[in-house]
């Protein structure tokens, strides 16, 4: 499984990729690289057959206010 973050100093922000059993890759983006690599991936939204954050955590679609 592939896990991409965002890392954020004071001074640059940066995309972080971490693959099971290979070295970090760490890289400066901006937040319109970041989010192009999120997609790319897979990240920003469910998709069946593909583990990401959102099967891990049962994350909803959160732009959709909670049913009453």
């Amino acid at each position: 499984m592939i896990v991409i973050r965002r890392m954020i100093d004071r001074q640059r922000a940066y995309t972080a990729i971490f693959l099971k059993g290979e070295p970090a890759q760490v890289f400066p983006t901006s937040d319109y690289e970041h989010a192009r690599i999120l997609q790319i991936y897979l990240q920003d939204r469910p998709h069946q057959g593909i583990l990401n954050d959102f099967t891990d955590f049962d994350f909803t679609d959160l732009r959709r206010p909670p049913a009453p």
